[in-house]
């Protein structure tokens, strides 16, 4: 490419982004409210929410009576079933405990998944786990099953709070090693758990805004032929982006209720 012909092109783009022109999405686009205002709005996520739990409730209630013959919705009922069961349940926290805490498990995983392909699927195009409040409500929910069933293995708090430092240690070192194992389990595992699925949601969707408002944007608006072309390769990078997108949604689900299934098979274990 001529240095004139940079130039022009770099004046183009100067005058498509410049004063009144295109608007970056930032996270101002995740705020949504449909009814009401401030803190007790409300919002889109909270709908798009309950929209997905009703979802949810008519996929698994449709298989309350159960054929020899599977029709399509059993077959992928008992798909997400056994997923769950056999690959998060059964192989991570143990074939003698993990039925109990199934239902958790696969709750977990169809409600974040759905939500998250709800972040490319049209007329919907909201990933609900990108507002930091529902992976942190799911979150609490883990962390409250986690450390009540500590407790209980360990026959009070006192006793649970004390296996949180191996034995054998020399005495300088068990207070230091209490307050690190002690922010570990109370504060960092449950901030980083909430923090990976809500990041994730947050940067995909936001990429996907730029290349489809940006090429739209460039499409109409460019001045010159290079950027209107621009546009509809941004239209076609997103498009492939995502079917990325698609298998990062699953990956968090199964991510989230996989590392829920760890911290609770930490908690059921005789070692702990």
């Amino acid at each position: 490419m001529s240095l004139n012909v940079l130039t022009h092109t770099l004046s183009g783009i100067g005058s498509v982004a410049g004063e009144g022109g295109f608007q970056t999405p930032g996270v101002e686009a995740f705020w949504w409210p449909l009814i009401g205002e401030g803190a007790m709005a409300f919002t889109r996520p909270a709908l798009v929410l309950l929209l997905s739990v009703g979802m949810i409730a008519w996929f698994f209630a449709g298989t309350a009576r159960l054929s020899v013959v599977p029709t399509k919705r059993q077959f992928m009922v008992e798909g997400v079933y056994n997923f769950v069961r056999n690959t998060i349940g059964r192989d991570i926290i143990g074939s003698k405990d993990f039925i109990q805490f199934l239902p958790l498990l696969l709750t977990l995983f169809s409600l974040i998944l759905l939500n998250n392909v709800f972040g490319i699927l049209p007329f919907i195009q909201y990933p609900t786990m990108s507002r930091l409040g529902v992976p942190l409500v799911l979150t609490l929910i883990v962390y409250i099953v986690y450390h009540t069933v500590a407790i209980r293995r360990k026959h009070g708090v006192l006793p649970y709070l004390k296996s949180l430092v191996p034995p054998g240690l020399p005495g300088w070192l068990k207070p230091i090693l209490f307050v690190l194992e002690f922010l570990t389990y109370f504060l960092i595992r449950p901030l980083t758990l909430a923090l990976r699925l809500m990041g994730n949601m947050l940067a995909g969707h936001l990429m996907l805004l730029v290349f489809i408002l940006g090429g739209e944007y460039l499409l109409l608006h460019g001045e010159n032929l290079f950027l209107n072309f621009s546009g509809i390769l941004a239209f076609g990078f997103s498009i492939g982006m995502s079917f990325f997108e698609l298998l990062i949604e699953f990956l968090q689900a199964f991510i989230f209720t996989l590392l829920a299934a760890l911290y609770i098979s930490d908690a059921v274990s005789e070692h702990h």
